[in-house]
This record gives C-alpha cells, structure tokens and sequence, in this order.
C-alpha cells in the first residue's frame, strides 16, 4: 500500500524562476513521511513522551526528474520497503498530476531521547508494515 497526502508548491518554496528549489523536495518528503507514520496510527508526540523514542532520517538517495513550480499540486507518495528492528527504509515519489518530479529511498533510524539506538516494538512495525513492508 502507498500513502498518499497532497500539498501546494508556494511562493516561498521556489526560486525566482518559480521552479521549487531543490532542497525543499526534501521538506515535502518529510511532511509525507509524517502523514503516513500519522495515518497508521503512530502519533510521533505521545511516542516521543511515552517512550522517549523518536525517528531520524538515516540516509536519503535522491534523484530530479523534473521541476515543480509555483502554484502546482504535489502528490507525495510513501511506501514502507523495509523494517528492520531499529529503522524503516522507505520509497518516496513527488508527483505533479502522473509526471514524477523526484523520487527517493530513505532510511529512518529509530533513536532514543538520549541519542542511543532505539527499539520498534512489535505494534509499531506492525502499523508501519500496513504501508507497504513486512518486517525484517
């Protein structure tokens, strides 16, 4: 299953040609990432509170494909590919109507409050995996 959420590219996003500058495709990536943990039910907050853990991204590969500008509707799709015991690799795509605009893998460790490696427990990479991705 891939997480959809949709979202406006504003002014303050673009360069003055009106093309989105290129590290904003990573801002879009994160606010979907956050929509689809949001989605299966796993609020980040009370995670945070209650467990002291929280998620880092790791590592991002990235690649262009073509621009977003002023004005359009980005869909942001998210599809889990892997949880481990401790991260969650993901497949992220932008897309204006069916062009796709960038298209990345990110891995996302799980932390602990103090900075340590943290634990996904059994519900959670069970939430996580209705997204795409059984565990590892």
């Amino acid at each position: 299953m891939t997480h959809e959420c949709r979202f406006r590219v504003y002014y303050e996003d673009t360069d003055m040609a009106g093309v989105m500058y290129y590290a904003n495709h990573l801002k879009f990536m994160e606010r979907g990432r956050s929509e689809a943990v949001a989605a299966a039910g796993i609020d980040q907050a009370t995670l945070l509170a209650g467990q002291g853990l929280a998620f880092v991204v790791r590592r991002v590969e990235i690649d262009y494909h073509s621009p977003a500008r002023f004005g359009e509707e980005l869909r942001v799709l998210t599809r889990m590919l892997r949880i481990g015991g401790a991260s969650i690799e993901m497949a992220q795509e932008l897309r204006v109507r069916d062009r796709l605009v960038a298209s990345a893998r990110v891995t996302v460790a799980c932390m602990t409050a103090s900075g340590g490696i943290g634990r996904l427990s059994a519900e959670i990479r069970q939430a996580l995996a209705g997204l795409g991705a059984g565990s590892a």
